[in-house]
C-alpha cells in the first residue's frame, strides 16, 4: 500500500511516499481503507522527536492520528463492526499510521462516522474532540455554571472544546487573534481575549478551568485566573509523574516526570489550585457520544484546508505555523462522503 513513511526523527525531515505492507489484522482490529487523515501537532512533534522519551516507535515509521474511512475487513471477534461501514477514530498511540491507505484499529477504539459529516470533516474530528472531552468533562468534571478558560481558541482543539464546554452550560472565555474573534464567538466563547491587544491575566479572573494547549508562560500566567480549588488542565506539558505511572512507566521515567513539573505543581499549589498533564487517549465508546452530539447540531467541525496525500508534508509544515483555524486534513482516497 501507499503511505508517508517517515524514516529519520528530525525538524527537517520530509516523509517519504512509498510503499509499506498493509496492517495485519488481530483478532479484535477492524481494516480501515483510509479516505481522509486528519493533521495534528502531534504529527509534527514525533516527527521532531520530541516525543522518543514516551513514545518510543520502531523506525521506519507511517505518521496519522486521525482517521475516516470505510471497514475493508475485520478481525474473527469484531461484533460492533461490518464491512463497508463508515467509520472514524483516532487510533491507539502505539498503532498510528493514518498517512495510507490502509490502517489496522482495534475496534475499541473505533466509532461509526457522523451521518452528517464527510469524510474530510469526519477525520478533523477525533484527536481533538477526545481530548475536549477528556481534559473538560472526564478530569475536569465540568459542571453547568462553571467559567472555562480555554485557550487558542481558533485552533482544532479550541475549535471544538469551546463548543463542548458551551453544552455543558459553562461560561467560556478564550483566547484568540482579532481576526478570529467572530468565529471563537460564533463557537460559543462568551468571551474573546485579542491576545496582541490585553494580557488575559490581568481582565479574567474566577475560573474553574483552563485548558492550556500554549507554552510555559501561558501556563504560569493561567494559574492567576483560578480559583481556589480550580483546576489547570495542560495538553503541551510539562508531563508529570502521574502521567508516567497512568502508561505504566517505571520509577526512574516517574521521577524525571516529577522534576519537569515539579515548578509548576509547586505555584499551583500556593494558590491553592492543582496542575495536570493531559495525553489524550484512544476510545471509541467516548467518540460515540460525540458522534451523538454531532449529529445533534450541537458541534461542528472547522477545517482551515484539505490537502491532497501527495502533500501532506506541506500540510505538516502548514500545521507547524500555528496559524491554522481549526483543523487541517489530508485527503487519501476519494469515495462516499
Amino acid at each position: 500500500m501507499k503511505a508517508l513513511i517517515l524514516d529519520r526523527y528530525g525538524k527537517s525531515r520530509r516523509l517519504r511516499l512509498g510503499g509499506m505492507p498493509k496492517p495485519e489484522l488481530r483478532d479484535n482490529d477492524v481494516l480501515v481503507q483510509v479516505h481522509a487523515a486528519g493533521v495534528n501537532p502531534l504529527d509534527v512533534k514525533i516527527r521532531n522527536g520530541e516525543f522518543k522519551l514516551v513514545l518510543p516507535y520502531r523506525l521506519p515509521l507511517v505518521l496519522g492520528n486521525d482517521v475516516a474511512g470505510i471497514v475493508a475487513a475485520i478481525g474473527p471477534k469484531v461484533r460492533q463492526f461490518k464491512l463497508g461501514d463508515e467509520v472514524y477514530a483516532r487510533p491507539d498511540e502505539h498503532r498510528i499510521g493514518a498517512f495510507a491507505e490502509f490502517i489496522a484499529i482495534d475496534e475499541a477504539d473505533v466509532a461509526l462516522k457522523p451521518r452528517n459529516l464527510s469524510m474530510e470533516e469526519a477525520a478533523s474530528i477525533p484527536l481533538v474532540a477526545l481530548t475536549a472531552w477528556q481534559a473538560l468533562v472526564e478530569r475536569g468534571q465540568l459542571k453547568k455554571g462553571q467559567k472555562v478558560l480555554i485557550h487558542a481558541g481558533s485552533g482544532g482543539l479550541g475549535t471544538i472544546a469551546i463548543q463542548l464546554a458551551r453544552h455543558f452550560g459553562a461560561t467560556v472565555a478564550t483566547t484568540t487573534s482579532t481576526t478570529n474573534a467572530d468565529l471563537v464567538k460564533s463557537l460559543g466563547a462568551d468571551v474573546a481575549v485579542d491576545y496582541k491587544r490585553e494580557d488575559f491575566a490581568t481582565v479574567l479572573n474566577g475560573y474553574d478551568i483552563v485548558l492550556n494547549s500554549l507554552g510555559k508562560d501561558t501556563l504560569e500566567k493561567s494559574l492567576g485566573v483560578l480559583s481556589p480549588g480550580g483546576k489547570l488542565i495542560s495538553v503541551s506539558g510539562p508531563p508529570d509523574a502521574e502521567f508516567a505511572r497512568a502508561r505504566g512507566s517505571g520509577w526512574f521515567l516517574q521521577q524525571i516526570m516529577r522534576l519537569l513539573s515539579r515548578s509548576i505543581r509547586k505555584k499551583a499549589r500556593r494558590r491553592g489550585v492543582s496542575y495536570s498533564f493531559l495525553f489524550m487517549r484512544a476510545h471509541g465508546g467516548q467518540l460515540a457520544e460525540i458522534t451523538a452530539l454531532i449529529e445533534a447540531g450541537v458541534i461542528r467541525p472547522v477545517i482551515d484546508r484539505v490537502f491532497p496525500f501527495e502533500a501532506t508534508n506541506d500540510a505538516l509544515a502548514y500545521v507547524d505555523t500555528g496559524r491554522s483555524k481549526g483543523k487541517v486534513v489530508v485527503k487519501v482516497a476519494s469515495g462516499r462522503s
